[in-house]
This record gives structure tokens, C-alpha cells and sequence, in this order.
């Protein structure tokens, strides 16, 4: 009897191995081909699954923002709307290896989204989708005086360049994370 494939499994796996390849060689490097020896598998195998460059990327895209997402929810305790935010930011800053994949990787499809208008598509959605949540945490605790969509796009802003200080080296983790907590003592008032 056939084994059964898991096609959403393979997909995974490929997705994975552009995320290697962005990461360390950024995505202009990466073509079906580069995928494919990345992966182990043959090129025939990566076109099966993704018909374009572009289709594949999206779809690593998703992946990467499905799992900063599942692991956002994980962090998330019941807490204060700063307790909230503060548990939401620090899964978005590369603090640790994996997170400092996603923050490579995000790097090169946003540089890659700059010149392909259709994959800024869904980083805008996700974007939008934050800062709402963001907004909504601020407006339920925040100060007399603090606007609470300016001060989400504030901190969104903070952590992407929090995250492109500690990506090349010129923080270190305890200085963004003192940095990011200083903002929210800003925000939400002193902790």
C-alpha cells in the first residue's frame, strides 16, 4: 500500500528550507532550485508544490507569521493590557535563535515586498492586524492624553527597529528589552 503523503508537511519543509537560505543568503539568492538542494528534494518536487518563486514565498510568509502568531498566543496570560503587550512585543524581537531567523528572514521579505507590491499585501494585513490589537490594549489602560493608534504604531515601530539594532549586533538583548519596557512605562504608565 502507497504511504500517504503529508502535503501541507512538504510544503512546510520547503518553506523551511527558503527560510535558511533567506536568512543566511537573502531572498534574491533563493530560485526553486536553491530550495530543492536546501531541502534535500528534487526540483520536480518544489515545482509540484509551488508553481512560482513568488507562490512559494508567500506561502513561507504565511508560515513565519502563523508561527510568531501561535507562539504570540502561547506567551499570552491573562494580565494586565501591559502585561499583554509587553508578552506580544517580546515574541516579535529576536531574542533567541529562532526568533533571530524570523528576524532575518522577515528583513529579506520586506526588502523583497519593497519591489513585488503583491507580497506587501499580507505584510500590511499582519501589520494592521497588530497595531488593532495593540490600540485596543492601550485605549483599555493608557493615560489621559495618549492616542492610543499613534502610541500602537510607536511601539510597533520600536520593536522593527529594537530588532534591526539587535539583528546586526548593536544592542544587546537586555538594552532592548529595558527599551521596550521604558516605552511601555510611557504608554501605560509606570509598572
Amino acid at each position: 500500500m502507497p504511504r500517504k503523503v503529508d502535503h501541507r508537511e512538504r510544503r512546510e519543509l520547503l518553506a523551511d528550507a527558503l527560510m535558511r537560505l533567506a536568512a543566511t543568503r537573502g531572498l534574491e539568492a533563493v530560485s526553486l532550485r536553491h530550495v530543492a538542494a536546501e531541502a534535500g528534494v528534487s526540483t520536480g518536487m518544489v515545482q509540484h508544490y509551488f508553481r512560482t518563486k513568488d507562490e512559494m514565498m508567500g506561502f513561507a510568509l504565511e508560515m513565519v507569521m502563523d508561527r510568531i502568531e501561535e507562539r504570540s498566543r502561547a506567551a499570552l496570560t491573562p494580565g494586565s493590557p501591559r502585561e499583554i503587550v509587553r508578552a506580544l512585543l517580546l515574541q516579535v524581537l529576536p531574542l533567541d535563535e529562532t526568533r533571530r531567523l524570523e528576524g532575518h528572514v522577515g528583513l529579506a521579505f520586506l526588502a523583497y515586498a519593497a519591489v513585488k507590491p503583491a507580497m506587501a499585501v499580507g505584510l500590511r494585513e499582519a501589520a494592521d492586524g497588530m497595531r488593532g490589537f495593540l490600540a485596543d490594549q492601550v485605549r483599555a489602560a493608557a493615560g489621559p492624553g495618549v492616542d492610543p493608534d499613534r502610541a500602537a504604531t510607536g511601539l510597533l515601530a520600536l520593536v522593527d527597529g529594537l530588532g534591526l539594532q539587535l539583528l546586526s549586533r548593536q544592542f544587546g538583548e537586555e538594552d532592548a528589552v529595558a527599551a521596550l519596557d521604558a516605552q511601555l512605562d510611557l504608554v501605560f504608565g509606570q509598572s
